[in-house]
């Protein structure tokens, strides 16, 4: 079984800035500006068991800026997926996953196409592995990457989708010139990752057929506005953090979020307030779903409705019942959705219509 893969996009981890006290191992301007690893919540090393035993291609591409970003690709193919949606455990959802290589004798398929998964921050390719799976079964050769400052890939400034997006691009370029993507290119993010896919697509115009965008934020600097009180209403979970995280209530309420939102701009060389998602949804020139979960609170559904206004073209399917860290998770609820999306994308006719509304 793999534990929660918690895929969230704008997420501070809570552990990242609340650590031991008195003084968080990192500010979290820090934290905002590089996530400094990968959440422990990524079960890395059953991840890597799993892959051990599943044929698959590996290897690092260039970014925009020369970063190295590592891929990981699966060929079509019966990888008999057995993956089942637990339900929420004592502190996060769960889920189990097994999977087998194909049969020898399975004839080798054409790709319908290529999908690239874009994964959410402090997570890395590893996590959007079911959703890998679930795609080479119908037909797509999968390719997940690590963004900047994630996982295997290299450490750059950090663009809230912006410069990652730019990266994207630029693997994309490589990977078609060694034979890695090939056929109609669709991409499909979660969170931070669906921010990055949403400005790849704005700058691939018409090289991209279509876009899934899980629970994007419209804008960096209202989300992290959201997120981080969010996350600091959370009880206490350890001794520590019954003295952190008053601490850092105190440090980060009111003025004290914006000035760490202020020095991550000089930082990044970025202005947060100005990274707006929904106009550069507005641009793409694609077929784009957007997909929000009704009870997300690290990402308000406000978002994502505010993205839906902001691109009439674009289709939008808000699921009930689902918050941040379950909704990526529902393969059962969603795969036909994002099935049926790409395929009918990928034969031509128009952007699909918006999916039937889930109860």
């Amino acid at each position: 079984m793999l534990r929660s893969l918690a895929l969230a996009g704008v997420c501070v981890m809570l552990a990242g800035f609340a650590l031991s006290p008195p003084v968080p191992s990192l500010s979290l301007s820090e934290r905002l500006a590089a996530p400094g690893g990968t959440s422990p919540l990524v079960p890395t090393a059953r991840i890597d068991a799993l892959l051990a035993h599943l044929p698959h291609r590996q290897g690092t591409v260039a970014g925009s800026d020369g970063v190295a970003l590592n891929w990981v690709g699966f060929e079509p193919g019966d990888y008999q997926l057995d993956y089942r949606y637990l339900g929420k455990g004592p502190r996060f959802p769960e889920f189990s996953l097994q999977a087998s290589a194909p049969t020898a004798a399975a004839p080798a398929t054409a790709p319908r196409g290529t999908v690239v998964l874009l994964h959410g921050w402090m997570m890395d390719g590893g996590s959007l592995l079911p959703w890998s799976l679930e795609l080479a079964q119908q037909g797509y050769r999968t390719i997940a990457l690590d963004l900047r400052n994630h996982g295997r890939s290299g450490q750059a400034l950090s663009g809230y989708g912006t410069r990652e997006g730019e990266d994207v691009v630029a693997a994309i370029s490589h990977l078609r010139d060694q034979g890695v993507v090939s056929g109609p290119v669709h991409l499909l993010g979660v969170s931070y990752g669906a921010a990055t896919a949403i400005f790849a697509a704005r700058e691939l115009g018409s090289q991209v057929s279509s876009v899934v965008a899980m629970e994007s934020f419209d804008n960096a600097g209202q989300a992290i506005r959201t997120m981080v009180p969010h996350m600091l209403s959370k009880p206490p979970e350890r001794w520590s953090d019954y003295v952190a995280l008053p601490i850092a209530r105190w440090q980060y309420g009111g003025r004290g979020l914006d000035q760490a939102i202020a020095t991550t701009d000089r930082k990044l060389g970025l202005d947060l307030d100005r990274v707006d998602v929904g106009q550069a949804l507005a641009q793409v020139p694609s077929c784009v779903l957007l997909v929000h979960g009704r009870d997300d609170e690290h990402i308000p559904v406000s978002q994502g409705r505010a993205l839906a206004a902001a691109a009439p073209k674009a289709r939008y399917l808000e699921v009930p019942s689902e918050d941040h860290l379950t909704l990526p998770m529902r393969l059962d609820r969603l795969s036909p959705a994002v099935n049926d999306w790409f395929a009918e994308a990928t034969e031509g006719r128009g952007c699909p219509a918006a999916p039937l509304a889930m109860r």
